[in-house]
């Protein structure tokens, strides 16, 4: 029996529309929660191999808002580039060209998590994409190689190579094995809640392998090792937010620290006891701190969602 979400009750009470736009010749799927309003426009990227469905607990929490979650080409139900690789500059262009064809009234905030946060950063600093407000998610604030689990990055290069080396597909087959996802999962997984554990694995064993091809998979994780935020920090002017965890496999909150000196204004919040699954596990405290961010003096306190009941949704 598939474990049902923690965070369903407060998610279906936002309106969600489901739509689809053509980016270069390759058609982009995206989901609109919410409606326009006085608050600004929100566009999500969500992380290396998932999709919009992840951050869907932080949309939950964050009523009132107008969100808009696109998966990444090539990933959930969006199509491959057609006119370019699945790299960071791929993927940059891709965004800008993405936030050109919603016409918005306005420069819409833009929210990245994981490989998401290296994707807005580098379209900030290398297209034309401007905002005045960046929040970063679990952002990787170095390179994942010198992360403080650094051999599990190699292990992933390692596993990468082998599903590149073998024939197609078996090679396939091997980058969706759902065992290495469920051993993926259970590194990255912090919380000690038995029933919101069951439904992480669920969720990656549910879209984690929802990418297209192995072209594609094979594209992007080379760009996820092989980029990281701080190679476009000092380019981004705009007033940002850091959204860290203490416990993050991936990058140490040493880093992180050393990333909010390099951008020109940026605010630095640690989330304690969490690794690189904020957007799962601590969904509530996360979108106070956005809702704090875009909006001072509205929204509560960090201190009023420090505690989360066994639900996931925040003790007020």
């Amino acid at each position: 029996m598939t474990p049902t979400s923690p965070y369903s009750s407060l998610l279906g009470r936002i309106p969600v529309v489901k739509r689809t736009v053509s980016i270069g010749g390759s058609v982009t799927t995206y989901w609109e929660y919410g409606t326009p309003s006085n608050r600004p426009t929100i566009v999500m990227v969500h992380g290396f191999r998932g999709d919009h469905h992840g951050l869907e607990p932080v949309v939950a929490h964050l009523p009132g808002f107008h969100m808009i979650s696109p998966d990444l080409p090539g990933f959930g139900e969006s199509d491959p580039l057609r006119l370019s690789k699945h790299d960071i500059d791929g993927y940059a262009g891709w965004l800008s060209r993405f936030v050109d064809a919603l016409q918005l009234d306005k420069a819409p905030v833009l929210l990245g998590h994981s490989f998401g946060s290296i994707v807005v950063s580098a379209a900030l600093a290398r297209t034309d994409l401007s905002t005045e407000q960046l929040i970063l998610v679990n952002p990787i604030a170095a390179p994942a190689l010198s992360g403080p689990r650094g051999i599990l990055t190699r292990l992933a290069v390692f596993y990468y190579q082998m599903g590149a080396l073998l024939p197609e597909r078996l090679g396939f087959a091997l980058l969706r094995n759902r065992i290495i996802v469920r051993i993926m999962s259970v590194t990255m997984a912090k919380t000690t809640d038995r029933s919101l554990r069951r439904w992480i694995h669920a969720e990656h064993d549910r879209y984690f392998s929802a990418f297209s091809d192995r072209d594609v998979v094979l594209e992007a994780f080379k760009a996820s090792v092989s980029n990281d935020v701080s190679e476009f920090a000092r380019s981004i002017d705009a007033h940002t937010l850091l959204v860290a965890a203490d416990r993050d496999d991936i990058t140490p909150v040493s880093a992180q620290h050393t990333l909010e000196g390099l951008f020109p204004d940026a605010t630095l919040e640690v989330l304690p006891e969490v690794g690189h699954l904020i957007h799962y596990e601590l969904p509530a405290q996360a979108a106070t701190l956005i809702e704090n961010f875009l909006s001072p003096g509205v929204g509560g306190t960090t201190e009023d969602t420090a505690t989360v009941t066994d639900s996931g949704e925040a003790k007020r």
